[in-house]
């Protein structure tokens, strides 16, 4: 029997907040264990929250980029349940009200439109850490303990693993898009669970779901999808029967293992938290909110195959970094240069230098007004298209004009043409069996020649020129 997997996924996406949900802590990552903590955020009795209102403002921007009814009247209930991280007994979230409901992202799959539908966002508060030590026990570490979080919970629209991880992709360039999230998964920035079943092809009817945890990246996701979707098509095969339960994916075994039986939402015993008030988003603010919005990656793909003549895969790569995106909309926004010129800067030569140092743009000093300055001195022949890596690199780096760079490495290309001429003719002179082998037919032998006249200006010579020169000297021989 053939069988069809149904995928649904919660992804958690840390706020960038610099403080916590219902406390003024600290959100930064990787202090000290338990030195960013406070009677709020580890549940000490009497201790009152407060909503910080840059969570619910963020949540509604996810809200509105993903097609979300807003709902502009909420509230925040205790989901009750008792782990060893999460010091009250309970989180503070979102059940029957959440912020925003009934949205969309959609993508393509190997060129293939795919929709993925959102039930719902709502914000949360996200529990503490526990950093196991063989030999010396378990250390909980509660400075996690009340960072917000958004969590968007999927209709079960996904059927591979492959459309997961390009879904799960989408969300990450939104959320960068909307400066909401710093998306860093090392840092467990972002993170998702993962639900899934199986059916029989063609029918309507869905099957017993397993949840999986402990999903780090999003590549693990799809190797998870994979190993659970065969898993229980095996059991099937076999006669069984799926159960419906919580496993745990160990990604360096490449396998999951039962952690506990599913809950279900009866089973956290949902109420309206009695310390918190409903919170309300008022026109002006909503509207604040819309207009925060910037255009989202999908449409900048569109616009950069129809308006600049990109390869789909280059749009790719360009709209998927809002960083790059923005650096060559800027760029072409000044109109001084061509605009394919700064893409092709932007997919090799700066992708390269931020992949090798491991860097994001906002972590250097390159600018959109420098990078035009720079492509402008090659396409008006002033520096050599070699001179102008050069020059990049001490844009990353440096605060310098392009102008003080290139005169401080002394870059500027020579483009007089009795210079050049002269030049050609002393190189034509010392090298009389090249000459001899072009005119013998051997035309490739030009390409030495240019070579010996670079050397011979130090790599100052316009090589068009040197090239032009050449030819029409040769011809008159």
């Amino acid at each position: 029997m053939k069988y069809e997997p149904v995928i649904g996924l919660e992804v958690h996406a840390e706020l960038s907040t610099k403080t916590k949900i219902f406390c003024g802590c600290s959100t930064a990552f990787g202090a000290e264990i338990n030195t960013h903590v406070c009677p709020v955020c580890t549940g000490q009795p009497g201790a009152l929250p407060v909503l910080n209102k840059q969570v619910v403002h963020y949540a509604a921007k996810m809200g509105v980029a993903t097609h979300c009814t807003v709902n502009r009247l909420c509230k925040s209930d205790r989901k009750n349940y008792f782990y060893p991280d999460l010091p009250k007994a309970y989180q503070i979230s979102q059940f029957d009200v959440p912020i925003c409901e009934n949205g969309y992202v959609d993508f393509e799959v190997d060129g293939e439109p795919k929709r993925v539908r959102f039930e719902r966002i709502h914000f949360e508060e996200d529990a503490g850490k526990l950093l196991h030590d063989e030999g010396d026990g378990t250390v909980v570490d509660f400075n996690r303990c009340g960072v917000p979080l958004i969590e968007m919970v999927t209709r079960p629209d996904i059927h591979s693993a492959a459309e997961a991880k390009e879904f799960l992709e989408t969300v990450k360039t939104t959320l960068s898009y909307l400066q909401i999230c710093d998306c860093r998964m090392e840092e467990g920035s972002i993170r998702c669970d993962v639900n899934v079943s199986v059916r029989p092809m063609g029918s309507d009817k869905l099957g017993t779901r397993v949840e999986m945890k402990n999903i780090n990246s999003f590549s693990a996701a799809e190797r998870a999808i994979t190993y659970e979707v065969n898993r229980q098509i095996d059991v099937l095969e076999e006669g069984g029967q799926i159960i419906q339960e919580t496993r745990r994916w160990d990604d360096s075994r490449g396998k999951n293992m039962v952690m506990r039986s599913k809950e279900d939402a009866q089973d956290y015993r949902y109420f309206p938290d009695p310390d918190l008030v409903a919170v309300e988003i008022d026109d002006a603010w909503m509207e604040q909110i819309e207009s925060e919005i910037p255009e989202l990656p999908q449409s900048r793909y569109a616009r950069y195959i129809k308006d600049i003549g990109l390869q789909p895969k280059e749009a790719r790569i360009l709209s998927d970094s809002f960083d790059k995106a923005c650096l060559l909309d800027d760029g072409v926004a000044m109109n001084r240069v061509d605009a394919k010129a700064i893409a092709n800067w932007i997919l090799s030569d700066i992708s390269k230098y931020l992949n090798d140092k491991g860097l994001e743009l906002k972590d250097t000093r390159l600018t959109a007004a420098k990078l035009v300055d720079m492509i402008e001195l090659i396409e008006k022949n002033t520096i050599s298209g070699n001179a102008g890596k050069k020059v990049l690199v001490q844009l990353f780096e440096t605060d310098d004009s392009v102008d003080a760079i290139v005169e401080k490495l002394g870059l500027k290309q020579v483009s007089d043409e009795g210079a050049i001429q002269k030049l050609v003719d002393e190189v034509l002179a010392a090298n009389p069996k090249s000459v001899a082998d072009y005119k013998g037919g051997k035309k490739n032998a030009i390409g030495f020649l240019v070579g010996q006249c670079m050397k011979a200006s130090k790599g100052k010579g316009n090589p068009k020129m040197i090239n032009q020169l050449l030819s029409k000297t040769l011809e008159q021989m």
